[in-house]
């Protein structure tokens, strides 16, 4: 059964209480720190009925096991994770899969990316990020609290996806370039781990294949976090293209 863990800082204890994906136990405020980000923490725990406790700096640094934390922490239930069909049924959306970020740090920038420009949904495979929290929601800037996210194997999810008819892209360095891909919707886009890849029997599944243009030759390519945020400002900008 997963466990409780601890969110550290203020960007990262504000996204949890809005959030709503995730409940949350107490919260603790360094009893020196007095500003309008520990204002706002205190009024939505208020608001919600969590717990806040003013504690000495000492006591958050022992919560916290040495991470930063800028004087305000949380400790926060698992996440609740949106269900497949709920992502794959919404409208014209846009879901991303991420399928190879091994790092909690870059998964946390690739999803802060995909929230800002604009992503629907976003499909992981089942994982247990719980241990990594605090680092994926401080590098994705509270993102991931946000994040409509489900988890699914990659192979289920293009089951899905192709069940409903949705367009389904994959990221790959012979793909179009993405400008001549309509990527405005709706449509499942997967974007692979620059050490595997995506599969061949992934790969045939896919309606098109889509490449990022570089401005200059490199022997290497985007790590998938790179790839990620690229590929979802060019959906937005389509979209906003189209009107």
């Amino acid at each position: 059964m997963a466990e409780d863990q601890w969110l550290t800082g203020a960007v990262s204890v504000e996204a949890a209480l809005r959030g709503g994906v995730r409940d949350v136990r107490a919260v603790y405020v360094d009893r020196a720190r007095y500003d309008q980000a520990a204002a706002r923490v205190e009024r939505l725990a208020a608001g919600q009925g969590v717990p806040l406790e003013r504690a000495p700096g000492e006591t958050l640094d022992s919560h916290a096991a040495g991470q930063a934390h800028g004087g305000i922490i949380a400790l926060v239930g698992p996440r609740r994770m949106a269900q497949l069909d709920e992502l794959l049924g919404a409208p014209q959306a846009v879901n991303v899969l991420l399928d190879g970020v091994e790092d909690p740090f870059n998964f946390g920038q690739a999803v802060r990316s995909l929230y800002a420009a604009g992503i629907d949904g976003l499909i992981v495979r089942p994982r247990n990020w719980l241990s990594a929290a605090a680092t994926v929601s401080r590098a994705s800037a509270g993102a991931t609290e946000f994040m409509p996210t489900a988890a699914a194997e990659t192979a289920d999810a293009l089951a899905a996806a192709r069940a409903r008819a949705i367009p389904i892209v994959i990221a790959a360095e012979d793909g179009q370039p993405m400008y001549e891909v309509d990527l405005a919707g709706p449509l499942l886009l997967l974007v692979g781990g620059e050490k595997r890849g995506v599969a061949r029997a992934l790969r045939q599944s896919a309606d098109a294949l889509v490449s990022i243009p570089y401005g200059r030759d490199v022997d290497y390519a985007l790590g998938t976090a790179g790839a990620a945020a690229v590929l979802a400002f060019e959906v937005l900008r389509q979209r906003r293209a189209r009107g």
